[in-house]
């Protein structure tokens, strides 16, 4: 890229990124000074510190000036970048939602305002099924999405997220960051033009709710059911007849019989929803998603044309961002369900007899999807082999200490 494709508009019109003089209408898109708080965590990070250091060393298409005459020293302006970002989530479930403010205000704090970024909620710029189709196509720069909403152009995106009886969050973290998950994920995910980043993991999900009381796997049978990702094919092979829908459009549709049973995350975004309000039977474990990650997809030719220094500090923006969505869980979930059990709402466990036709139909599955695909089964060996040494691991003390410590509060 050269330097006057990067100081001023992307040369060529191409549909990435938007550089924006200084005086650009319509003002910041994000805070125009983040708090205090928040520079001191960017310092103690050292963010700050090298992101300052690599942005004067390398930004590509800076101002120089004075450099010459005198020996004076240059002055390096680094460009204004305004991108925007399409959730798949409303504003109403912030504890997923604001990993993309979070996001904007660390880009922002990190280059002195210059990368703006700003987020629109599910259906204000795309619907929420639709934000990888938008970044594809470079519609936005930015997607906020959990893959799994996507199997249909590649069913091997649903280890993005994640699989029934799969890793959990820790594993899953584990996974894309540390064991190569994340280089084989991006490399399906660059047939699209997509440059994914993990955006956050809500922990273990709860079961969901249910209009009546499922207790053997026959009552399964022609339930009508929300669920997404391959916890819905295996539903489906149970006997659910089941369908997607987004998050404001749960409600209306179990209120008024459309569905019998819905899942969504856990107790504070169910109980924000209302699912109480139209189902009494809350159960669990939620084996379809054992530790789903988020994703933030971007767009790549917009990606590419930012400097080198932008892409970092994107990089430790949306890292820092992420993870703050499981402990926003796990700080909110607990109290949420102390008021959903106060208010009537009745705890189930799925039976071991639900569990195990669920674990058998979940392994027939992606056997059957490796073998009829490359790719799927070059990802899920990877991924198989992974699962048995840190569930092997797990086992040990992990598991030793949470059947001692937890039981002691059932």
């Amino acid at each position: 890229m050269d330097n006057d494709s990067r100081s001023g508009t992307v040369e060529g019109g191409r549909p990435g990124t938007e550089v924006a003089a200084a005086d650009h209408e319509g003002g910041n898109l994000t805070e125009a000074a983040p708090t205090l708080e928040r520079r001191a965590f960017l310092g103690k990070a050292a963010v700050g510190a090298a992101a300052a250091g690599v942005l004067a060393a390398s930004c590509g298409g800076d101002e120089q000036a004075g450099a010459g005459a005198g020996g004076a020293p240059a002055v390096i302006t680094n460009p204004n970048v305004r991108w925007r970002l399409a959730s798949s989530y409303p504003r109403t479930v912030d504890a997923i939602f604001d990993t993309s403010t979070r996001a904007a205000e660390s880009l922002a704090a990190m280059t002195d305002g210059r990368f703006q970024l700003r987020a629109y909620e599910a259906n204000e710029l795309v619907p929420a099924f639709e934000v990888m189709d938008a970044v594809q196509q470079g519609t936005v720069q930015v997607g906020h999405s959990p893959s799994y909403y996507y199997t249909g152009k590649a069913a091997v995106l649903a280890f993005d997220t994640c699989v029934p009886f799969g890793l959990n969050a820790r594993q899953q973290h584990a996974w894309l960051y540390d064991a190569g998950g994340l280089e084989l994920i991006r490399e399906i995910f660059s047939d699209f033009n997509i440059l994914p980043f993990p955006a956050g993991n809500t922990g273990a999900q709860m079961g969901g709710w249910f209009r009546r009381e499922i207790q053997t796997p026959e009552d399964l049978n022609g339930l009508k059911m929300r669920i997404p990702g391959l916890g819905a094919e295996v539903m489906d092979r149970l006997g659910v007849t089941v369908q997607n829908l987004a998050a404001q459009e749960i409600y209306p549709a179990l209120e008024r019989g459309a569905i019998d049973a819905v899942e969504w995350v856990g107790p504070y975004d169910d109980e924000k929803l209302g699912f109480q309000n139209a189902a009494r039977f809350y159960y669990y474990p939620g084996w379809w998603e054992p530790g789903p990650s988020t994703t933030f997809q971007v767009n790549r030719d917009a990606w590419d044309e930012l400097p080198s220094t932008y892409q970092e500090a994107f990089r430790v923006a949306v890292r820092s961002a992420a993870h703050g969505v499981e402990t926003t869980y796990d700080a909110r979930n607990p109290a949420a369900l102390r008021r959903l059990v106060e208010g009537g709402v009745q705890l189930r466990a799925f039976s071991p007899e639900i569990m195990e036709v669920s674990r058998v139909a979940s392994q027939e599955i992606l056997e059957e999807r490796a073998a009829a695909d490359a790719t799927y089964r070059r990802v899920y060996d990877h991924w198989l082999a992974f699962r048995t040494e840190v569930f092997d691991w797990f086992s040990r003390a992990e598991w030793a200490y949470a059947n001692a410590a937890f039981g002691q509060n059932a």
